[in-house]
């Protein structure tokens, strides 16, 4: 008697369910990144402590994807750590321009200003990285093309 396979679970490629799952990740995330930057501002400073908020939060967020938001589109190990070290960098060269136009616009902006500004620059950059994600590196690929 021979006993079928199992069938692999129903995979969920649609956009819609991709956007949700990087909205509801990326408002936890974000709120996590800025309670971290509030707190960690007065000992580290605005770039310390923006750099600190965003590396840890970065590693989290991307691993939540790569297990929930694009499950069963696995990249190779070593992709996943360049997207990992390139989004750290990126937001932290990001982040750090943001803060210097600022402190260049306003002298001696409060903590709740600079986060309020680091948050709306940060929507554009999520954006980026969703399509990054989703087109790059969680890519549907055919088998063939693996190497």
């Amino acid at each position: 008697m021979v006993i079928p396979a199992p069938e692999a679970p129903p995979r969920h490629d649609g956009l819609a369910v991709h956007a949700g799952w990087y909205l509801a990740a990326g408002v936890v995330t974000t709120a996590a990144q800025f309670v971290l930057y509030f707190l960690l501002r007065a000992p580290l400073g605005a770039h310390g402590a923006n750099l600190l908020a965003i590396i840890v939060t970065t590693i989290g967020n991307t691993e939540f994807h790569r297990r929930i938001t694009f499950a069963g589109h696995d990249s190779p190990p070593r992709r996943r750590h360049v997207q990992i070290l390139a989004t750290i960098a990126f937001y932290a060269g990001y982040g750090s321009v943001v803060l210097l136009a600022l402190h260049a616009l306003v002298p001696e902006p409060s903590a709740v200003t600079e986060t309020v500004v680091l948050a709306t620059a940060g929507l554009l950059g999520g954006v980026c990285r969703f399509a990054l994600l989703r087109w790059w590196v969680f890519a549907h690929r055919h088998p063939e093309s693996r190497g």
